[in-house]
């Protein structure tokens, strides 16, 4: 598939360009490439997130009338490209990208009215409470529960676990069952959780490249009141399934892989194989990469056909989980790529972070050697995170093939 841009959209082309170059700083890009982590750390996210915000563009997906801009799908794509090309902090999107459409759609004129302009303004940071101990990829199973008691406010009990950025958050949307005498699906709702109260415990669990990226969340009869149930009780499997589309498919994944691949590239024409050349003088491995990036391009031309779709009104569907599945996969080989490259000198694992900040350790070659082993260890979690590469097989095998 092939998109012609017209003369309006090389214009908005531009217009991001131009704005990316002024207000994207060298140092938020060098923060922003010395990031192993999915997401960016706040203090550099929230900078980010001012600057996107001041400009009008940091909602941009949001319907109009609440903030976003009205982008049509391509627009929306050639802003996320630009920034990818430009590397551009990714800021962690669990209340913008996540949990804003779900109020925009579901929520009541209240809580649209006291929570959008706070994820807006980062007064609210928030998590994802889905995933428990016993119910990762078949979420169905949660066991979290939450009961109304005599003053009309809901107690939760139970624990989440991989919930991203929870030491950081304030407040949680969270899956909980509410109804255990019917199917597992319908008993599940949706409520908004304050951190910081009593009943509520987070626990860093440290990757294996050592970074704090994730949690534990323990709920001991944690309070909510019954205006922070989104939507009705037993609706929240419904909400779970159009945020899961969001987390999947919401985003363009491709160009920030392009643009990887060709800072892999760069990297292999510049380190020295030993032999009297470079790395990228080895054909198996130049002709690995080609058949990477060939992928890749593939990735983008799914992406494009996603978006085409939505230009022309018409659901995601399951596409979404073809673009998390191959995407995951994408951004693995990636980083088995950089490795490659970075031999010996990969094996340098400073687990200090940030990494960019100024007492980060001295890099023994070069920055690109230093992080391919923290990514190559970060992505490992990509094919599980989000539904795994073997749930999304099933969606597809089901939604997509009608197997």
């Amino acid at each position: 598939m092939y998109i012609t841009l017209s003369e309006a959209e090389l214009a908005f082309r531009r217009e991001v360009q131009n704005f990316l170059d002024e207000k994207l700083s060298q140092r938020l890009r060098d923060a922003a490439r010395a990031t192993p982590s999915v997401f960016v750390e706040p203090d550099i996210g929230h900078e980010w997130q001012g600057i996107l915000r001041e400009k009008g563009w940091l909602a941009h997906f949001w319907p109009k009338e609440y903030g976003g801009q009205g982008w049509t799908p391509i627009q929306r794509y050639i802003f996320e490209r630009e920034c990818a090309l430009a590397r551009a902090p990714k800021i962690a999107g669990m209340g913008l990208k996540l949990l804003g459409p779900v109020i925009c759609e579901f929520g009541t004129d209240k809580q649209k009215s006291e929570i959008l302009e706070k994820i807006l303004s980062s007064e609210q940071i928030w998590c994802q409470g889905f995933s428990e101990p016993g119910a990762g990829s078949d979420l169905a199973s949660l066991k979290t529960k939450a009961a109304l008691d005599d003053d009309g406010n809901y107690r939760i009990n139970g624990s989440k676990i991989w919930t991203t950025h929870a030491h950081h958050a304030t407040h949680m949307f969270c899956l909980v069952r509410t109804n255990n005498e019917t199917k597992p699906q319908a008993g599940i709702s949706f409520l908004l959780i304050d951190m910081d109260q009593p009943g509520v415990t987070v626990r860093p669990i440290i990757g294996i490249a050592g970074d704090h990226e994730v949690n534990e969340v323990f709920l001991d009869n944690a309070v909510a009141s019954a205006d922070n149930l989104v939507g009705e009780e037993g609706q929240g499997w419904t909400i779970a399934k159009f945020l899961l589309q969001n987390e999947r498919g919401g985003s363009c994944f491709a160009p920030a892989i392009l643009a990887e691949i060709d800072r892999v590239k760069d990297f292999a024409a510049s380190s020295p194989n030993g032999e009297g050349g470079y790395v990228s003088d080895n054909f198996d491995f130049s002709r690995s990469l080609a058949l990477i990036e060939l992928e890749a391009k593939a990735l983008e031309t799914t992406e494009l056909r996603i978006l085409s779709n939505l230009a022309k009104g018409r659901p995601p569907g399951p596409n979404t989980s073809i673009v998390k599945m191959v995407a995951s996969s994408l951004r693995q080989k990636v980083d088995v790529a950089a490795m490659t490259v970075a031999g010996y000198a990969g094996i340098q694992l400073e687990t200090a972070r940030p990494l960019y900040s100024n007492t980060a350790a001295e890099p023994l070659t070069s920055k690109m050697a230093q992080l391919a082993s923290p990514n190559y260890l970060n992505s490992r979690a990509w094919t599980i995170f989000g539904g795994t590469n073997e749930v999304q097989r099933t969606i597809i095998a089901k939604s997509a093939l009608s197997m």
